[in-house]
């Protein structure tokens, strides 16, 4: 019977996609790949067909490339009706049936959710409104910041020094424009990566112009008469000059439509198992409902099957094709999620590259180069193995030290290319912040074992 049906689904099924996105498409086009002959619908609520988001802080600010041409290449032929523009707004699990903005509703035997991440905006509305103030997430978001930029800023304003904040900064420095970045921790980066290695990236701005306040807040953003911005008022009472301001405080999951739906979605994302099913508010896991891409958080095996959160470009990728295989395969043949994180970035003149999870290490190993160099490799540790490593120039090093968090290899690490005398590396406390005080771009997410947002105690028998 469950054979018949799995025939039936690849034959004449009905798949929703909702997130016209990178995992989106790349579940899309594995649909296709594997053989699925079906209805296929997409789901955006932006007007744009699936589009590349990293060059948003990168190329297209710098002038290298156009937001209007940042499209995702397409693999194969996807042969879907795309609803562009329209948001999901209501998921009915029971009826198997997607509410749109527009008030039309598609059915669907199996959904994929892929809708992603949105900037944090600024907290103050009236604030955030005023000309001049941008976040930076959409290719609309770009196109306005592109051409204010491109107008003349006397000053840009970053509020925000993590991964994307960064970027920004740095390409306007590369611009020739006066740059001022506030972060609330103690030194860029820190959430992602700790504060030794923060301090190495505070040391890069400064040395680079940028005009960085760290250990301080916004409280304000002025505005003049004519509803534009003209200063940033911070907590240590200083005020500094700025027409154009970005907001860089991280990012939202899109969950808010699935209120009420019963899956386990809030705003840490939506859980699901290793094979991208989504489980329910109970914690039970669902059979046609899937999930991948920046919205998801999933068990991984190689971290203690904590539920991590990623947003990374490859991870979208992976987790689309992994899920879209398990939404058309027979229980017997799914396979796991199990993609290594891992990310890049490029500020600053300094290519930064990561595998595993920093934030899980509680210590931190220069391994080879030096912290000084700004040429290194820093390895983080957990419990007595390796669980990530951060490479600044010094990419070509992350390939081993992956391996090395495959097979659990042990922390501190020994090998023969690390000098462990006394006078040589030794491990430090990797200094990240408390995770329950807001930071700013961590890229790896724990957010706990449970699926449900509730708290589970558990009481352990007497005897």
């Amino acid at each position: 019977m469950a054979a018949d049906y799995m025939d039936w689904l690849r034959r004449e099924g009905r798949i929703v996609i909702v997130g016209a996105s990178l995992a989106g498409l790349r579940a899309a086009e594995t649909l296709r790949e594997e053989g699925f002959a079906g209805s296929l619908t997409l789901v955006g609520d932006e007007p744009y067909e699936p589009y590349d988001r990293p060059p948003l802080s990168k190329g297209v600010l710098l002038g290298k490339a156009s937001p209007n041409h940042t499209d995702l290449p397409r693999l194969r032929n996807v042969d879907a009706k795309w609803r562009l523009g329209v948001a999901a707004t209501g998921l009915d699990l029971s009826a198997m049936r997607v509410q749109l903005s527009d008030g039309d509703a598609v059915e669907y035997d199996r959904l994929l959710i892929a809708t992603g991440v949105r900037a944090r905006p600024w907290p103050n509305e009236a604030e955030a409104r005023l000309d001049g103030v941008f976040v930076l997430r959409t290719r609309d978001d770009a196109v306005g910041l592109v051409e204010r930029l491109k107008a003349g800023a006397r000053r840009v304003f970053v509020i925000g020094a993590g991964f994307a904040g960064s970027e920004v900064a740095s390409a306007c420095r590369e611009m020739g424009l006066a740059v001022t970045v506030a972060e609330r921790a103690g030194a860029p980066l820190v959430g992602a990566l700790g504060g030794v290695i923060g301090a190495v990236a505070a040391d890069i701005q400064t040395e680079n112009g940028v005009d960085l306040r760290t250990g301080v807040t916004v409280t304000m953003l002025e505005g003049d008469s004519a509803g534009r911005v003209r200063a940033v008022h911070l907590s240590d009472a200083s005020v500094v000059e700025a027409d154009v301001v970005i907001v860089s405080l991280g990012s939202l999951r899109n969950t808010e439509w699935l209120t009420g739906s019963g899956l386990g979605a809030g705003p840490r994302g939506i859980a699901c198992d290793a094979g991208c099913r989504a489980f329910d508010f109970r914690g039970i896991v669902t059979d046609n409902v899937f999930v991948a891409g920046d919205v998801a958080r999933s068990p991984h095996p190689m971290f203690g099957y904590q539920f991590l959160s990623l947003e990374h470009w490859g991870n979208a990728v992976s987790q689309g094709e992994t899920a879209a295989h398990n939404m058309i395969c027979p229980p017997a043949d799914r396979r796991p999620h199990i993609w290594m994180p891992a990310f890049w970035s490029s500020q600053f003149g300094v290519n930064i590259k990561s595998v595993g999870v920093p934030p899980m290490g509680e210590q931190l190993m220069i391994t080879q180069g030096s912290l000084a160099e700004r040429r290194f490799v820093g390895v983080y540790g957990h419990q007595g193995r390796i669980v990530a490593a951060v490479a600044f120039d010094n990419a070509k090093w992350l390939e081993f030290y992956q391996r090395e968090i495959e097979r659990g290899a042990p922390f501190p690490v020994e090998y023969t290319t690390v000098d462990r005398r006394p006078e040589g590396r030794q491990p430090v406390p990797s200094d990240f912040p408390d995770p329950a005080l807001p930071t700013h771009g961590p890229t790896v997410t724990l957010s706990g074992y449970s699926p449900a947002e509730r708290r589970l105690v558990f009481t352990p028998a007497r005897h």
